[in-house]
């Protein structure tokens, strides 16, 4: 094994200063390689975590309180019991320590035996007199695993487009597609992008993947129309001149060739709003609303207080008057007086996207859908955006979350993401966390976790210093999955971690054991350990959702044609000579078809229903997944049509209209909900699907 670093690494006393707090000191890129940590990002890491070791005198004194802290400690903060096993730190107190339990149910207990699944209050008293308050999660051991295999569609919800939608795909076409898919398709769930909450002003960044909040949806996905109160706004003149402009929205991105424009829908689907804020609610309304206000408590409040102050002061909140940067302070408490009536409007919108993201979960459900609606979590938010002003006490400031270097990107990645501070998290019992995951089980009948990984570390970057100067800060694992288990298993939701590129080893391990799926994506599934060769479909995992691709991967059509390597050479992002990388891209999809063929997958030139040879090709990739005995398997909608446009392209920013582009045909027309529903291409793949033993509704999954 190699080891290679900088030229200042972690002195031996810094080094186990950085241990005790869960600070690396150096990472493995690849299993024979070892890579240091460079000084300065340990002892800047350590800084956000509140830890003092910019001098020599000053990590010995740290590195001194921590031992002490360590070797008197009864107990961690959080501590972890799953309902089969003891918990290793209640084993390790002392004999006779007396315990005291306060359950989430208002019970008292002495014994940590036979408690309810919750987050309760622990007292521990050790017969020499020191005392330890911690939060107990007690938490199933597992998920239950879905025991019978279903397929489903995966979609960019903007980029799906109907006759009825403002510009961009809403929560009105999300409750079509899933009534439409359970009854008509026999789909057991729809997947889409994360409908967090954007930080306002224009341009928007139009990635879902840096909202302003994941704790509540974003009203831009609302269908106005659904709004009861639209139907009672007293202005028919107003009303009529809005819906004129929707037209022209919708028209100009399905006729005209036109982006998605986020920003000009939010414009007009924010002056509707004003309209329907205005509209006095009825008392039963009035009642589900003060329902809502109770149930979210402080934290709506400091999201719409937010928003508020960001129409006044501007999206950033670090930049705005001092007093204001501070939810807590008096001037925020004044302005927040002062701005009632746009707290309430905020409020609102974030009450009513909360109902029509139930309403189409509930539609989904009653199509027939097992699992419904799948939601996806960013890994983390944008760091002026309303989480990171709301709970700036639990983020880690000064630092970014992103990926060190790779064999794929040597330069490391910064996601401009601050990451959550573990110590805070345990210190509060997870509250963050856990309320973050309460909302969004609400309406989830599945949840996708981007970059699980996340669970367990996570790389920090010092502003101001590039990606390849970062190092990795682990988080209490055990705590993060028992959280996350206990609330999906309280909401009967399946939970799917996004676990592609590289993986810590006995990570995926630890998933699947409590029963979180992993993803798969065909392309990247081969023999590495191995020939390299494709990897035998009985040779995949079964506790996954395997797909073709993703939102950030080429369309399928493209990946088969060599097309996505013409459009990266086109915009510059090539490292090699293209005529390098279109032989590399030919031979990677020809060897996979000629696998396709040796399996039977690939007959003659024509697949069902008399398909070209392309369509052909792409039924037998799905054939192939339908051969694994994944759990779930996922088809890309956008594939069902041959768009060969990718929606994200990694590494792009104005060069690529990223997030922007809807659903289209080969040709780059685009196709509404309602052509795709009257599709013989897609009915054609989605057959082939259903007959090869995906269905939505209790064909069992292979053992």
């Amino acid at each position: 094994m190699t080891t290679q670093g900088p030229a200042e690494p972690p002195s031996h006393e810094l080094s186990r200063l950085a241990e005790l707090h869960g600070v690396a000191t150096s990472y493995s890129p690849s299993p024979d390689r070892t890579v240091a940590a460079s000084a300065t990002a340990v002892t800047l890491a350590l800084a956000a975590l509140g830890v003092d070791a910019s001098t020599e005198e000053a990590t010995r004194a740290a590195l001194a309180a921590r031992e002490r802290e360590l070797a008197a400690r009864l107990l961690p903060p959080t501590v972890v019991r799953w309902a089969d096993t003891e918990s290793p730190a209640l084993a390790a107190l002392p004999a006779g320590t007396r315990l005291r339990i306060e359950t989430e149910q208002g019970e008292t207990r002495s014994s940590a035996d036979r408690l309810p699944p919750g987050v309760h209050r622990l007292t521990a008293t050790a017969p020499d007199g020191r005392t330890a308050e911690a939060h107990l999660v007690v938490a199933p051991p597992r998920l239950p695993t879905p025991t019978a295999r279903s397929y489903g569609l995966l979609v960019q919800l903007y980029s799906l487009l109907s006759r009825r939608s403002w510009g961009m795909g809403d929560l009105g076409d999300l409750a079509e597609l899933t009534a439409w898919a359970g009854r008509a398709l026999d789909a057991g769930f729809v997947q889409v992008n994360p409908l967090h909450a954007a930080v306002p002003g224009a341009p928007t960044d139009p990635s879902p993947y840096r909202p302003s909040s994941r704790r509540f949806p974003d009203p831009v996905h609302l269908r106005v129309e659904n709004v009861p109160e639209f139907a009672h706004v007293q202005d028919p003149e107003r009303v009529r001149g809005l819906l004129e402009r929707a037209g022209r929205l919708r028209e100009a991105v399905l006729e005209k060739d036109a982006l998605i424009d986020r920003d000009a829908v939010w414009e007009l689907k924010r002056e509707a709003l004003e309209l329907v804020h205005a509209v006095p609610l009825g008392p039963g309304r009035r009642a589900a609303y003060a329902d809502f206000l109770a149930r979210e408590g402080q934290a709506l409040e400091d999201h719409a207080t937010w928003y508020a102050l960001a129409e006044v002061h501007g999206p950033d909140w670090s930049t705005w008057p001092e007093g204001l940067r501070d939810p807590r302070s008096p001037e925020t408490a004044r302005a927040r007086t002062e701005l009632m009536d746009r707290v309430d409007f905020h409020c609102r919108l974030a009450w009513l996207t909360d109902g029509q993201l139930t309403a189409a979960q509930r539609t989904a459900r009653e199509a027939g859908m097992p699992i419904g609606i799948v939601h996806d979590l960013a890994v983390g938010v944008h760091p002026g955006g309303a989480d990171a002003w709301a709970q700036q006490d639990h983020f880690a400031a000064g630092m970014s979350v992103g990926a060190p270097p790779d064999a794929f990107n040597a330069r490391g990645q910064d996601w401009g993401l601050p990451p959550w501070r573990p110590d805070r998290l345990a210190e509060s019992g997870y509250q963050p966390y856990r309320r973050l995951l309460q909302a969004l089980f609400r309406y989830a009948g599945a949840l996708r976790i981007d970059h699980v990984m996340g669970l367990f570390r996570l790389w920090w970057v010092p502003q101001g210093h590039p990606p390849t100067e970062g190092t990795y800060v682990r988080y209490d694992a055990e705590a993060m999955l028992a959280v996350l288990v206990l609330e999906a298993s309280r909401a009967g939701s399946v939970v799917i971690g996004e676990d592609l590129g590289t993986v810590e080893p006995g990570v995926r391990d630890r998933l699947r054991e409590r029963g979180v799926l992993g993803t798969s994506v065909l392309w990247f599934e081969r023999d590495w350990e191995g020939d390299g060769r494709p990897l035998p479909p009985e040779a995949w995992r079964a506790d996954c959702l395997a797909t073709a691709t993703t939102h950030d991967l080429p369309p399928t059509a493209s990946r088969l044609t060599g097309d996505h390597v013409e459009l990266r050479d086109r915009l510059g992002l090539l490292t090699r000579p293209v005529a390098e990388e279109r032989a590399e891209a030919a031979a990677d999809a020809g060897e996979w078809l000629a696998y396709l063929a040796r399996l039977g997958l690939l007959d003659g030139t024509t697949g069902a229903h008399g398909a070209s040879e392309e369509e052909a090709r792409i039924q037998a990739v799905h054939r192939f997944l339908l051969r694994t005995p994944a759990r779930m398997v996922g088809v890309w909608l956008p594939d069902c049509v041959a768009d060969r446009r990718p929606q994200n392209l990694p590494g792009t920013w104005d060069q690529y209209p990223n997030w922007r582009l809807p659903i289209a045909d080969a040709d780059g027309r685009p196709v509404t909900l309602e052509e795709l529903a009257g599709s013989g291409r897609l009915h054609a793949l989605l057959e082939v699907v259903r007959d090869a033993g995906a269905g939505g509704r209790g064909r069992q999954a292979p053992a």
